[in-house]
């Protein structure tokens, strides 16, 4: 069972479990790939999210059957009926989280001043952009032009450094040959510190995320035991 498929909505199909059924919290947890915990929080309303629920049964990743058999036997572990599809984007433009979309146009200004000879297609392409909004911030022009700062995008984490080689590189291509005589500029001195400083970045933002984490499960383990503590004085109030 270590390797079932977990529900398209594993939070919405916990939610519809729970209001929908009398599997114990312990199987809609290991069916829904969630931590018991938080699905008590959602028994008791305690959660930070609320969740519209979603049946299992009209997806096809449950049967009433399955369901039953759950119900009559807290020890059984819910089988996966039909495992969810996986939905892949294969067109478009790249899809940037909500998150970090404020960081775009810091990213193309660093473009447009470090590397000239990437095109605005390139950029377009490689951040996830429109072309207007690449011309805005190459002529200034941009509504909010005064706040941009040129960043680099691997460490705004709007594309990864093998990308970006790549589209220099690429870019490199088409540039000219120099003239016989000319001077061939000298690469950059200090890639390798940029090169430390984006995996000190990245090292620095997977530790705040994870601890992040792990002080919002601590949270709502927290809130969860208090409630209960709480319901717990209030049934020995109410006995004494």
């Amino acid at each position: 069972m270590a390797d079932q498929p977990t529900p398209l909505m594993p939070h919405a199909t916990a939610t519809w479990l729970v209001d929908n059924t009398g599997l114990s919290f312990e199987q809609i947890a290991e069916f829904c790939g969630l931590h018991i915990l938080e699905v008590q929080a959602m028994a008791d309303d305690l959660a930070g999210s609320k969740y519209t629920g979603r049946d299992p049964l009209h997806s096809g990743e449950l049967t009433q059957e399955e369901i039953e058999k759950g119900q009559q036997d807290p020890e059984y572990r819910l089988k996966m009926q039909r495992a969810p599809v996986a939905v892949s984007r294969t067109k478009g433009p790249r899809y940037t989280p909500v998150s970090k979309r404020q960081d775009k146009p810091d990213g193309i200004a660093w473009l447009l001043r470090s590397h000239p000879e990437v095109s605005d297609a390139q950029i377009s392409k490689l951040i996830g952009t429109t072309r207007n909004t690449i011309t805005a911030i190459r002529e200034r022009s941009h509504w909010n032009i005064q706040n941009i700062q040129p960043k680099d995008p691997v460490t705004l984490g709007l594309c990864s450094q093998r990308e970006l080689d790549a589209v220099v590189a690429k870019a490199a291509k088409n540039l000219p040959a120099p003239e016989e005589g000319a001077e061939v500029p000298a690469a950059p001195s200090g890639a390798s510190d940029r090169e430390k400083l984006i995996e000190e970045l990245r090292a620095e933002r997977d530790a705040n995320e994870k601890a992040a984490a792990e002080a919002a499960q601590e949270a709502e383990a927290e809130a969860w035991l208090t409630a209960k503590r709480a319901a717990e004085a209030e049934e020995g109030a109410g006995e004494a």
